[in-house]
């Protein structure tokens, strides 16, 4: 299983990709929205886990990302469990949304079912 992080955010990069690790995935980490866009360029990906806490997001960049990447699945994490202006997104674009500090166990639950609900070819 193939995910990307976008995140700014060092430590939490760190942390998703010692989750995504354990749970037999590989990942590569993109820390701005120009890299976010070359990893998309360059493969597919599964997943998409993208900190909109060091990544200042809105429903316009999630829509362009989730287009950019139709076989992957978009997941958003934040400290915040509500983001009303991301509405609109979140309804149409957002395979799920995890709260920090995040759970291991709930990730994983998510990536297994991404990978359950993925094509042999993604």
């Amino acid at each position: 299983m193939q995910v990307l992080i976008a995140s700014a955010d060092a430590t939490e990069s760190a942390l998703l990709s010692d989750i995504i690790r354990a749970f037999g995935g590989a990942m590569q980490v993109a820390g701005s929205y120009a890299e976010l866009e070359d990893r998309l360029r360059e493969r597919t990906f599964h997943a998409i886990i993208m900190d909109i806490d060091s990544l200042a997001a809105d429903n316009r960049t999630i829509g362009r990302l989730a287009a950019a990447s139709p076989k992957g699945a978009v997941l958003c994490v934040s400290r915040d469990r509500l983001h009303p202006q991301l509405q609109e997104s979140i309804r149409n674009h957002v395979f799920a949304c995890l709260t920090k500090p995040i759970d291991p166990e709930e990730l994983g639950y998510w990536l297994k079912c991404i990978r359950e609900d993925s094509p042999p070819d993604a």
